[in-house]
C-alpha cells in the first residue's frame, strides 16, 4: 500500500518507540534499519526516560499495580481520578508494547519474584491474582521477561465465562463477559502463545474467545445489535485497559497474522468505525487522555493529530484494505 510520503515522513519524526515500528510496518525499511532504530529505546527518548525510574528492588512507584504511595481512600481513589499508571504493571507493558529488548531488564524477573507482591492479597508477583486483566499483563510481561507464568496461563483456561470471555468483576459475581476484560485477556494469551508456543488447549480458549468479540462486531450487543457504548469508537492513546475499536481491530491483526489467515468479514464495521475517524489529511486526532497520575506525556493532548493513533489506525487499515475481503 502506498502512502502520502508527507504522512510518512510525520510519521518517521518520532521518538524510537514509535519509529521503528513505521519503519517495519508502514515504510518497508529493510531489518537492519528498524532493527537499529528498536535498539535505541533502551538509550533514547522515552524508553531510557523509564528505564531510570526503576527501583532498586525492580519495580517501579514501589508498587505492583499501584504506586506504594497510593491512598485507597484519598482523593486519587475517586472513581473519575483514574488508574495511577507509573506502577511496575503499567510500565512494564508500555516498555513491552514499544518493543525494548528485554535484554535491558535483565534480572528484573528474579527481583520482582522476591521484592514485588499483589496489593490484593500480598500474592507473589509472577503468580498472578483474581483479575483477569492483571493476569493478562503479568502473563505477558512474565513471558518477555523469561519468568515462569505457566500457571497464570493455566489459570484462563478455568474462568472463561459460559459465553466466551473474561469479566474482571468475576470475583465480585459477575457472570457476563466483558468487551474490556476479554480484548486484555486475548491479548495477553496472544503474546504468551507467540513467545512460548502454548499449548493447544490454550489456542482453542483463545480462537472461542475472539468469538466472543466477533460475533459482537467487536461493536454491539449480541442479543439486540445496540452499540455497547460511545466508548468503543472513542480513541486515545496510550490505550491502557481500555477497549475500543481500534485497539480491537489491531489485536485481531496479530492474531490473524500470527494464524496466517485472512481478516474476519465481521472486523468491517469496525473498520469503517475506524476508517470514518480519520481527517481528510490521513491523521487521528487524540481524543482524550484518560485520567491518573503518569511518569511523563507520550502523546499530544485532546483534539490535536496523534502520531501513535495515526500509526494504529493506518496499520490497520492498510492490513484490512490488502486483502480480499468476502462479503
Amino acid at each position: 500500500m502506498a502512502f502520502d510520503p508527507a504522512l510518512l515522513d510525520w510519521l518517521l519524526d518520532a521518538d524510537p518507540a514509535l519509529r521503528w515500528q513505521v519503519e517495519r510496518d508502514l515504510a518497508g525499511a529493510p531489518p537492519d534499519v528498524w532493527v537499529a532504530t528498536r535498539a535505541r529505546i533502551a538509550t533514547e527518548g522515552f524508553g531510557a526516560q523509564l528505564l531510570a525510574l526503576q527501583d532498586p528492588d525492580g519495580q517501579w512507584a514501589g508498587g505492583a499495580f499501584f504506586p506504594k504511595d497510593f491512598d485507597f481512600r484519598g482523593p486519587e481513589a475517586a472513581e473519575d481520578a483514574g488508574q495511577p499508571w507509573t506502577a511496575t504493571t503499567w510500565t512494564l507493558n508500555t516498555l513491552r508494547d514499544w518493543g525494548l529488548d528485554a535484554a535491558a531488564l535483565a534480572g528484573t524477573a528474579e527481583l520482582l519474584a522476591r521484592n514485588s507482591r499483589w496489593e490484593y492479597g500480598s500474592l507473589p508477583y509472577w503468580g498472578g491474582e483474581v483479575d483477569c486483566c492483571i493476569n493478562a499483563y503479568t502473563l505477558a510481561n512474565g513471558a518477555w521477561l523469561g519468568a515462569d507464568v505457566s500457571g497464570i496461563a493455566r489459570w484462563f483456561l478455568k474462568h472463561r465465562m459460559a459465553d466466551g470471555g473474561w469479566n474482571c468483576e468475576w470475583v465480585e459475581g459477575s457472570t457476563r463477559s466483558s468487551f474490556h476484560s476479554t480484548l486484555n485477556s486475548l491479548k495477553g494469551l496472544l503474546y504468551y502463545e507467540d513467545a512460548t508456543g502454548g499449548s493447544r488447549a490454550q489456542r482453542a480458549v483463545r480462537r472461542a474467545a475472539e468469538e466472543y468479540l466477533l460475533q459482537r462486531h467487536l461493536l454491539r450487543t449480541l442479543s439486540e445489535g445496540e452499540p455497547v457504548g460511545p466508548w468503543a469508537t472513542r480513541f486515545a492513546y496510550p490505550f491502557r485497559w481500555f477497549y475500543s475499536a481500534l485497539n480491537a481491530a489491531d489485536y485481531f491483526r496479530a492474531a490473524a497474522l500470527h494464524d496466517g489467515a485472512a481478516p474476519d468479514p465481521r472486523l468491517a464495521d469496525a473498520i469503517e468505525a475506524i476508517r470514518a475517524a480519520r481527517r481528510p489529511d490521513g491523521t487521528w486526532l487524540q481524543e482524550l487522555r484518560h485520567p491518573g497520575r503518569v511518569w511523563f506525556d507520550v502523546d499530544v493532548a485532546p483534539g490535536e493529530p496523534s502520531k501513535w493513533l495515526t500509526f494504529y489506525g493506518t496499520r490497520v487499515l492498510a492490513w484490512w484494505d490488502g486483502q480480499p475481503v468476502p462479503r
